[in-house]
C-alpha cells in the first residue's frame, strides 16, 4: 500500500535515523552508557546502520538505545509514519488501521507500537494555573443488553471514571480514577492545580469545600437547573469539549478501550490537546523529543495499569 506523501511519511530509514540523532544529540553524539562526547561512528560493512562506539567506555550503541525504539524490529521509517499519523489524527488512529497502512505482519506489533508512542507522549509535573475547569466523565463501550439487568448512565454507570482538569485557553491534565468520591476528586485537584488558581466545576457534591484551598475560590455551574454558563463567562465547556474528543475517538476508532489501558489513550489525547495550536509536523517532533529515556516492554504494556 502506498504511503502518504506529506510530513514525515515519506522518510527513508537513513533520514529517520538522522532526524532522531539530531533531536537527541543536537550538539553531537553522547554515549548513552557513560555520557562521554568522545564518540566515533562505525561505518564498516559488518556494522549495522547508525552504530557508534565510545572511546572512553568502549561500548557500542545506536540512537535507539534507551528509547521506546530500542529492540524494535520495525523500520524507523515506519515509526516516523506512525508518530506522524497519531499526532495528526485529532481523534486518534486505530492499531488495526496502522497495521494495514504499514503492512505489518501482525496486529500485536501495531498495538504495541501505538502503546509505545502513547508512552512517549506521557508528561508529568507542573501545575495548571488561572481558571481551571474540572469535570469527570465515564469512558467505555455501550453495555450489552442483559435480561433482567438495567444499564444506567451518568454516575451510576459501570464505565471507567476519568477526571479532566483544563486551564482556560491552556493545557489539560487527565487522570483515570477508581471512583468519584470527594477524596479522589479533590486529591486530583490538589495534585495538579496551583494554589493561586480558581476552580470551576458543576454542582457535584464531591467538589464541595475545595474552594477553601485555592486563592481564587470555587465557582459552580448549576447544570441540573439547565444553566451551562454564567454572565461572567464561567462554564465548564472547555472540559466537556475535551471529553467529546476522547469519546468520539473511542466510539469511532478504538470501539473498545479496557480499563487497564485507558490511561495511555488519555495521555495521547492530552498530548494532542496541549499541542493543538501547533501544526502536525511540530507536534510530531515534540513527541519524538519525548522518546529519550522511556522504555516499554510488551509484557509491561500488556499487563500494566495506570490506576
Amino acid at each position: 500500500m502506498a504511503k502518504a506523501k506529506n510530513g514525515l511519511y515519506k522518510m527513508t530509514n537513513e533520514e529517520a535515523r538522522a532526524l532522531l540523532e539530531a533531536l537527541r544529540w543536537p550538539n553531537g553524539p553522547i554515549c548513552v552508557n557513560c555520557g562521554s562526547d568522545r564518540v566515533t561512528a562505525l561505518n564498516g560493512k559488518s556494522c549495522r546502520p547508525g552504530l557508534k562506539k565510545c572511546k572512553d567506555c568502549r561500548k557500542q550503541f545506536t540512537v535507539t538505545v534507551g528509547t521506546i525504539f530500542e529492540s524494535s524490529h520495525i523500520q524507523l521509517s515506519d515509526w516516523m509514519f506512525a508518530f506522524n499519523a497519531m499526532c495528526a489524527s485529532k481523534k486518534g488512529i486505530s492499531a488495526l488501521q496502522l497495521q494495514r497502512m504499514l503492512e505489518l505482519g501482525s496486529y500485536e506489533s501495531a498495538w504495541f507500537m501505538c502503546h509505545r508512542i502513547r508512552h512517549a507522549m506521557q508528561t508529568t509535573g507542573g501545575f495548571l494555573k488561572g481558571e481551571v475547569e474540572v469535570d469527570e466523565t465515564y469512558v467505555g463501550g455501550k453495555p450489552r443488553p442483559q435480561f433482567g439487568v438495567k444499564n444506567t448512565g451518568g454516575r451510576g454507570t459501570k464505565k471507567t471514571p476519568v477526571v479532566a482538569l483544563v486551564e482556560r485557553d491552556g493545557n489539560v491534565k487527565t487522570k483515570v480514577v477508581t471512583d468519584v468520591t470527594a477524596k479522589t476528586l479533590k486529591g486530583a485537584i490538589r495534585e495538579n492545580v496551583d494554589k493561586a488558581s480558581t476552580i470551576i466545576t458543576d454542582e457535584f457534591w464531591s467538589y464541595q469545600g475545595i474552594g477553601k484551598e485555592f486563592d481564587g475560590g470555587h465557582k459552580t455551574i448549576q447544570h441540573k437547573a439547565g444553566i451551562y454558563g454564567m454572565p461572567d463567562g464561567t462554564n465548564t465547556n472547555t472540559a466537556e469539549s475535551y471529553f467529546a474528543l476522547i469519546k468520539r475517538g473511542v466510539y469511532g476508532n478504538f470501539h473498545h478501550v479496557s480499563k487497564k489501558h485507558l490511561f495511555r489513550y488519555c495521555a495521547e489525547f492530552e498530548f494532542r490537546w496541549n499541542h493543538r495550536q501547533t501544526d502536525d509536523l511540530y507536534r510530531t517532533l515534540e513527541a519524538l523529543k519525548q522518546t529519550n529515556g522511556k522504555r516499554l516492554t510488551y509484557s509491561a504494556a500488556a499487563a500494566n495499569t495506570g490506576i
